[in-house]
């Protein structure tokens, strides 16, 4: 399995490391033109108490900047994503100035301006005359090498490239670059901000345009050099199959021709293949249409676009890990989060077989001579963990869910993942335990995802096997001889709360929310959500009941009381300690699931079931009750598991499930009939 240490040289999950410095209270950003603002508006929101100084040389920019983020609070409040007093906080304490003897005390220094090698060693000189040697210093650009813009640095050891993507306060990867002159604590101590601050920093060595824009540029020049045989909007349509929206439409939206022509100009450093197309100088508008509209492209058309693009895509990706700009992980996790992909270029690749890989990169090599082909067999590139971070710490193997973009949310992959890693780690006599935890501060896991439940409603004896296929980790988890330990850092919801509890004890933060939301959805947690809490901590069984029955959320502190919980954790450092030290404390001394049945408070279905103001189905709750109450009369644990799966199976049969499932598809409240 893939692990680079040499891009990663201390950990994989950002939140791992111990700064050597707080977060800050002051920073500036240079430049107020297009990103700047984002940028800052991003550190506002993630640090609302922090003082924000924003730099340009003209007024005009400034303004507009000012006007942009006070437009961005309202409209979060508008929403509902921020209370007034938080926006009021957020747009508080910002100084919008020409004068650059304002960040004098910045601790963090983040320059956003334009691409220009001279013009941004101006602005770090300027910058190193006011801040003191202690300040970090970095510098947004998309393309130009660390070595370049800070060669001429006193300090270069504190200064790197933090390369954010477009909206720079919503969208979640920034590359930090890993090159020869930065200290590895600047950069360890960057790695850990963007993930505290929201972030999913990933860290990529010094070449141009790092990896992702090495993938954006490249498949937009490619789209563009397609442009003699295709229209702009066939070719959009084309890749649409890929993506949510074709090149040349982003093109329109980011202004972007320019950006190409220049990046690609700087990658023909790498050769005369580079080239940026001609006529991306000559034209400022593309003539396509909005993503998802109907277009019609000839079938032979289609077929030369799309090998094109999947040719310039595939020869990229292989790129970038032969030569070790990026690991396979953050390219295939980067396309989909900060490019728009559908599924990560790995994940076209694996899913496309090597004989048609194979042929549409010898077709590309033949059209587009002189781009990169792969150097080793196309199976070695799919030889990683795509959704799962793998540290070690005190003989204890640590498990971070990566998916931020969905909350940590479970699927297939991440299970069948999580499997593989606990039954090597089970054989493996150096690894004496195990924490699992979510990526970031928000969730340990927002819940499964419904994948392909909705095709099953109705059919009781398809979703019994899909729950009971859905809890393969589960079962193996009640079997294993070393401990894990879940470590809630946020939301355990659902799929992931039926996770978190089958693991042989659970730390949490203070803040973390243990819920089980199902009922909302006309179905019940099937995969022993109904089952196991009764059995580890019988003493909370009324509260599980209004857990499963109305959707009940239970604080940290309350699963503490009941026994839930075994420590909880101020911060998220501290979590993980706790979590290791629990897993040592385990060893050889794993607790099992109690086999034998259990007593419970007598349960009663309200005529009109609620959860806060959402009218439950009666229905539902009924079955999910008779779930529980079946359950906890079973005399062997894996009997009462079956009732769970038997339960999941005939709620999917009733109308409240189809409402509910199609409500939350439609991203809408469900209305049960009662």
């Amino acid at each position: 399995m893939h692990f680079d240490t040499r891009l990663y040289p201390t950990v994989f999950n950002p939140l791992l490391i111990t700064p050597s410095r707080p977060l800050p209270k002051k920073i500036a950003v240079i430049g107020a033109g297009t990103i700047g603002p984002d940028i800052g508006y991003y550190l506002k929101s993630a640090l609302p108490e922090s003082t924000l100084i924003l730099v340009d040389v003209v007024e005009a920019p400034l303004k507009a900047a000012e006007k942009r983020l006070l437009g961005y609070a309202q409209k979060a409040v508008e929403k509902k994503k921020m209370r007034p007093e938080q926006a009021q906080a957020v747009c508080e304490n910002i100084i919008y100035t020409l004068d650059y003897d304002q960040i004098a005390d910045c601790e963090l220094v983040i320059e956003a301006a334009t691409e220009a090698i001279p013009l941004k060693q101006r602005i770090f000189a300027a910058v190193e005359k006011r801040v003191s040697e202690k300040a970090v210093i970095t510098s947004n650009t998309s393309s130009i090498p660390a070595q370049r813009l800070f060669s001429e640095m006193h300090h270069p050891e504190r200064a790197t490239v933090t390369h954010f993507f477009a909206p720079a306060w919503r969208s979640l990867p920034v590359e930090v670059i890993h090159w020869e002159k930065v200290e590895r604590q600047v950069l360890d101590d960057l790695f850990w901000f963007f993930a505290r601050t929201g972030k999913a920093p990933i860290l990529t060595a010094d070449a141009i345009c790092f990896v992702l824009d090495r993938i954006f540029d490249n498949w937009c020049n490619e789209a563009a050099h397609l442009l003699s045989d295709a229209t702009a909007s066939q070719i959009d349509k084309t890749a649409e199959e890929f993506v949510f929206a074709g090149p040349f439409y982003v093109l329109n939206l980011a202004n972007g021709n320019p950006i190409i022509i220049e990046t690609n100009t700087l990658q023909m450093e790498e050769g005369e293949h580079y080239r940026p197309a001609s006529i991306l100088a000559s034209v400022e508008r593309w003539k396509t249409h909005r993503p998802g509209t109907q277009i019609q492209v000839p079938e032979p058309v289609r077929e030369k676009v799309r090998d094109r693009l999947l040719g310039i895509l595939f020869s990229q990706t292989v790129d970038i890990i032969d030569r070790g700009i990026g690991t396979p992980e953050d390219v295939n996790f980067g396309c989909q989060v900060a490019l728009g992909f559908r599924k990560g270029p790995l994940d076209i690749m694996r899913d496309m077989g090597e004989a048609p890989v194979n042929r549409i990169l010898e077709r590309f090599k033949d059209e587009r001579p002189g781009f990169p082909q792969p150097e080793k067999a196309l199976s070695a590139y799919q030889d990683f963990y795509r959704h799962l971070l793998v540290d070690e710490k005190d003989g204890i193997r640590i498990l971070t869910l990566r998916r931020p973009q969905a909350m940590n949310a479970l699927n297939d992959e991440i299970l069948d993942e999580l499997l593989s890693v606990l039954k090597k780690g089970a054989q493996d006599p150096s690894v004496e335990g195990f924490v699992l935890t979510g990526y970031g501060t928000g969730a340990f896991s927002a819940g499964a995802e419904i994948g392909k439940f909705p095709r099953m409603l109705g059919d009781e004896t398809a979703s019994m096997a899909y729950a009971r296929e859905c809890a393969r980790v589960q079962s193996f988890l009640d079997h294993m001889e070393k401990p894990v330990v879940a470590a809630l850092n946020g939301l355990a919801l659902g799929g992931g709360l039926e996770l978190a509890i089958r693991c042989h004890a659970i730390v949490a933060k203070e803040n973390a929310r243990l819920q089980f939301p199902e009922i909302t959805l006309g179905i019940l947690p099937g995969i022993g959500g109904c089952i196991v809490p009764y059995r580890k901590w019988p003493m909370g069984a009324a509260v599980f009941h209004d857990m499963i029955l109305s959707g009940r959320p239970l604080s940290a502190k309350e699963a503490d009381e009941i026994g839930m919980v075994d420590r909880t954790a101020k911060t998220y450092p501290e979590m993980i300690q706790a979590a290791v030290e629990t897993a040592k404390k385990l060893r050889g001394a794993v607790p099992r699931i109690p086999d034998a049945p259990v007593d419970i408070p007598e349960i009663r279905v309200p005529e009109t079931p609620a959860s806060g103001k959402l009218l439950l189905s009666r229905e539902a709750v009924a079955i999910a009750a008779d779930t529980i109450r079946e359950g906890a009369v079973c005399s062997t644990l894996s009997e009462a598991l079956e009732k769970g799966y038997a339960g999941f199976g005939k709620i999917a049969c009733t109308r409240a499930a189809k409402e509910g499932i199609t409500a939350f598809l439609e991203k809408r409240k469900p209305v049960f009939e009662q």
